[in-house]
């Protein structure tokens, strides 16, 4: 199907936009436009104006705009095909034909869907009937109201491995295979795949009943509580959410799309006023899953019980999202009470208490900073150092590099905070006072040795490493509280890089001589060699921000220090291919990509340099002339 620009104008020019809106939403005459509430978010003072001279929307409040087009799938649910044929049948227009292929596979979907939607009548009244009072007697227990039944489209599957196929017996066999109902065994054996269970039908985004998810009644040993139909033609359940037709619109109004573990989740929340809820089926959050939910919300909120299997659940969603992070795209988190789902919550504390907790997620970075830090005992180096390569890990997975820097930045902040706290400073002690009582007082720094001096002032001179590698050494002099911060780096650094390790090592030195309080910049007086100003720096330039001039200087080390460590590691899964050529090749493939990936920022933070110098020699000879 070829729908062209052209056609899509000829469209709208023959739709008036403000009927279509008026169908379910009040709009008022205002002039030669329209007004009224936003559909799209809560609001007492119209803001949301339409224009039919222009053909289109918009609200001053939260910025919806768009065409009648994608009123229908912003507003309405609907696919963009479907919307389009929607309103072209209104406007008498012949919708561009499609090709052969899709023309047949859309007829097979639309039998398809027939047969599904006779399935769910039956069930319905099922329910409702002798055979099917045990069931809707254990869902009245269970607390579900009326109006709650008839919404979600419970029903029953009776006990019978033939009783679907005798119901809808007008429909051939094969189906009711295809649709995903019937079973068919290889010796030709058919029958009815959902028995004695509870039914309930998931939709696709039109509200069209594409699939059935069965619960059993009480408890059958080596039974599954729940059963989903299969793939079919009509549902892949990767690449749908149960209960998408009823939250897409809610989230327009709420702002807010909230992700839980299954069905009966979503049904609670939903009776307790929660609309805004999805599911996956059965599985973790794919990627399409994912980019259902950013299609609808900025920041959906995952909620996952607050035990094990709830955690992992929450990191099995983290890392298929990671990669796909961008500018305003996230996930935030909400884990409940131990041992609580959303029904229990709410049924104990009332929906309040749901409310409270969905309205304060925690953010990806704060999920994946306190999983990692609990996950396993931190009593010894070897193991915080483990924390830090699990954290790294996590953030070489995000594809967009200004976001992934941002995350390596604040995650080894936290981790420094963690692996290295302030110390106290240090206490002289008094001969005076009994043996062992220190006085209170603050020792006088020891001297740093002349040939640590020495070293510094030749590291900043360029002399032992690179144009950076000096600049860094002037930032950590110019900064001396932020050596402490980097230590850990600092030391990779020098033990993947010879030359460079005298200079740190001079650091290291001379972070000891100073007081952990000192913030100031080293100077001559204080017998150190004084960090230089050089404008192509942001941390030794005059007057940067403190903050600004850290955030810089902690990339810059990051940065200098994560090429020689990657090259090393290269050199060590080079050395063991013979033995693994497999994993060895992957591996070095990984590798190569990160490695790849440092080299470029490295040289777009030259170019940043560069760029800044020429602009500075600019201004220069401007002031000069």
């Amino acid at each position: 199907m070829t729908i062209t620009p052209q056609w899509k104008d000829e469209l709208r020019a023959r739709v008036t936009l403000s009927t279509v809106i008026l169908r379910t939403d009040k709009i008022t005459k205002a002039g030669r436009e329209w007004k009224g509430c936003c559909p799209f978010h809560d609001e007492k003072t119209p803001s949301f104006y339409v224009n039919d001279q222009k053909q289109f929307y918009h609200c001053f409040g939260c910025g919806a705009h768009g065409d009648v087009i994608s009123w229908m799938t912003e507003q309405r649910g609907l696919s963009f095909i479907d919307a389009v044929k929607e309103l072209a049948a209104e406007a008498g227009m012949e919708v561009p034909a499609p090709d052969p292929i899709a023309a047949k596979k859309a007829e097979k979907r639309a039998e398809l869907v027939d047969v599904t939607e006779a399935a769910q009548h039956w069930y319905v009244d099922n329910l409702r009937s002798t055979d099917g009072r045990h069931a809707l007697e254990y869902l009245q227990k269970r607390g579900l109201k009326p109006e709650t039944l008839r919404e979600f489209g419970f029903g029953y599957a009776p006990e019978s491995k033939q009783a679907l196929h005798r119901a809808l017996a007008r429909y051939p066999d094969d189906m009711l295979v295809e649709s995903g109902m019937r079973i068919s065994t290889e010796d030709g054996t058919q029958y009815d795949r959902f028995r004695e269970r509870i039914m309930l039908p998931i939709q696709d985004a039109r509200g069209r009943v594409i699939a059935f998810g069965g619960r059993i009644l009480g408890k059958r040993d080596g039974v599954a509580k729940y059963l989903n139909s299969p793939d079919t033609p009509l549902f892949d359940k990767g690449r749908t959410l149960y209960n998408i037709h009823r939250a897409a619109p809610a989230s327009r109004q709420s702002g807010r799309v909230i992700v839980v573990e299954g069905y009966m989740d979503v049904i609670a929340l939903a009776q307790a006023g929660f609309d805004d809820a999805v599911a996956p089926l059965g599985t973790a959050l794919t990627e399409m899953q994912l980019e259902m939910l950013w299609r609808m919300v900025e920041v959906p909120v995952l909620c996952f019980d607050g035990d094990a299997a709830g955690q992992k659940a929450a990191m099995r969603a983290i890392g298929r999202a990671l990669p796909m992070l961008a500018p305003m795209r996230s996930l935030g988190i909400v884990q409940l009470p131990t041992g609580k789902d959303p029904d229990d919550l709410i049924n104990e504390q009332g929906p309040g208490a749901m409310e409270k907790l969905l309205s304060a997620p925690k953010s990806l970075l704060e999920m994946l900073w306190d999983y990692e830090l609990t996950a396993q005992p931190l009593q010894s180096p070897e193991a915080k150092a483990g924390l830090k390569a699990r954290l790294m890990e996590h953030v070489d997975t995000i594809q967009d590099r200004d976001i992934q820097s941002l995350y390596r930045r604040e995650l080894l902040d936290r981790f420094s905070a963690f692996a290295y706290p302030p110390r106290a400073p240090r206490q002289a002690f008094n001969p005076q006072a009994k043996r062992g009582v220190w006085n209170g007082k603050p020792a006088a720094p020891r001297t740093l040795s002349s040939g640590a001096r020495a070293t510094l002032q030749k590291a900043m001179a360029g002399g032992q490493r690179s144009d950076l590698f000096g600049a860094i050494v002037a930032g950590l002099l110019r900064h001396p509280s932020e050596i402490h911060r980097h230590a850990e780096t600092l030391i990779s650094l020098a033990k993947h890089d010879a030359k460079a390790a005298p200079a740190i090592e001079s650091l290291i030195e001379l972070s000891e001589t100073l007081d952990s309080q000192a913030i100031t910049a080293i100077s001559d007086e204080q017998g150190y060699p004084a960090p230089p100003v050089d404008n192509r720096y942001t941390f030794l330039r005059e007057g940067t921000p403190p903050g600004e001039a850290r955030e810089e200087l902690a990339e810059a080390v990051s940065l200098l220090a994560h090429k020689p460590a990657l090259e090393a590691a290269m050199a060590a899964t080079i050395a063991r291919f013979e033995d693994d050529p497999e994993g060895s090749f992957a591996e070095q493939t990984r590798l190569r990509q990160q490695l790849f990936t440092v080299e470029e920022r490295l040289k777009a933070f030259g170019r940043k340099r560069a760029a800044t110098q020429a602009v500075r020699d600019e201004n220069s000879v401007s002031s000069d002339g």
